[in-house]
């Protein structure tokens, strides 16, 4: 009785102790295939689980897809062919110093000098004022920096104006129609290796020759429009400091100054007469007297010839004998 009692006493025991170790062996590999789950690739089995997973594919995507664009965008900007000029106005203290620092600049980023001019500027008040003149071409790449750094050597920037030109469409059609001259022209040779006649050769080879002339061109604006993408062109002006005029008028000053171009007036006035006289003194001698002498002859002249005129006439000799008394 005893033992059996004891057994009774002791099996619930045991069975309880079984139940939660159980429990918690399962509880643990449940815990386990959760934390390994997204990283073999499994699903979880809750919905929660679920739709976090579903986010998390759709965000690594949309990601990737992201990332291949703008991979496409930077890959096609980094290919497509601009034409980048600028043109810059600068004042300057001293334009031949600012001009031996843009020259260096150019020649340190990889570009040259293409012209440089210097010439000398009449002011108003009678000074001379140095211009310069230069043009520069520059790597693309260094564009801006070069931009930057010129900006730098002028105390104020008068003007500035950048411009672009996308050449990119005329430069994948002149490498379309470059493929299809080549193409044509190894077709001509092959028809040229097969041509038995004097005259088929002939007219082949002015074909062959044609085409030639068509390639020549064709790589010729190819290269033009590769060299201007490649370097771009930077035109620079450089001027001296213009004087700002100063308004210092006054009543006293205003009196002065009437005062003054009242006399330059009458210096004015006779140094105009006595230019008229010295003028007229060769009119006076050459025109002027002999006319008068002519004019006054032919006036004494008109008198006499009325005077003549205007005369009683002479009595006849008939007359005269007829009045004599007779002897």
């Amino acid at each position: 009785m005893k033992s059996t009692k004891f057994l009774f006493l002791v099996l619930p025991i045991f069975l309880l102790a079984g139940c939660n170790f159980a429990r918690r062996s399962q509880l643990q590999s449940n815990d386990a295939g959760s934390a390994k789950a997204p990283a073999s690739g499994f699903v979880a089995d809750t919905p929660i689980q679920r739709s976090s997973l579903e986010e998390q594919k759709g965000a690594t995507s949309q990601v990737s897809l992201n990332q291949a664009d703008q991979s496409q965008s930077m890959a096609e900007a980094m290919n497509r062919k601009i034409l980048r000029n600028a043109d810059l106005t600068l004042e300057v203290g001293a334009p031949a110093e600012v001009q031996r620092k843009i020259t260096s600049i150019a020649e340190s980023l990889g570009g040259f000098v293409v012209t440089s001019e210097s010439k000398q500027r009449q002011t108003g008040d009678a000074k001379q004022e140095l211009e310069v003149n230069l043009i520069i071409r520059v790597p693309a790449t260094q564009f801006g920096t070069a931009l930057d750094q010129i900006r730098n050597t002028g105390s104020r920037v008068i003007q500035e104006k950048i411009t672009g030109q996308d050449v990119t469409e005329e430069f994948i059609d002149l490498e379309a129609r470059l493929k299809t001259q080549k193409a044509l022209e190894s077709q001509f040779l092959e028809i040229m290796k097969q041509a038995n006649k004097v005259p088929d050769a002939l007219e082949v080879q002015r074909q062959i020759a044609e085409v030639r002339t068509e390639i020549e061109k064709l790589e010729g604006r190819k290269r033009f429009l590769e060299n201007r993408a490649s370097l771009s062109t930077i035109t620079v002006n450089l001027q001296s400091p213009t004087a700002i005029a100063v308004n210092t008028s006054g009543f006293g000053r205003n009196i002065r100054e009437a005062f003054a171009d009242g006399v330059d007036v009458a210096i004015a006035i006779v140094l105009f007469l006595i230019r008229f006289v010295i003028v007229m003194i060769p009119i006076l001698v050459l025109v002027i007297l002999p006319g008068w002498f002519l004019t006054r002859f032919a006036l004494r002249r008109s008198r006499r010839m009325q005077l003549i005129r205007r005369a009683p006439k002479t009595d006849s000799p008939s007359d005269s004998s007829s009045d004599s008394p007779p002897v």
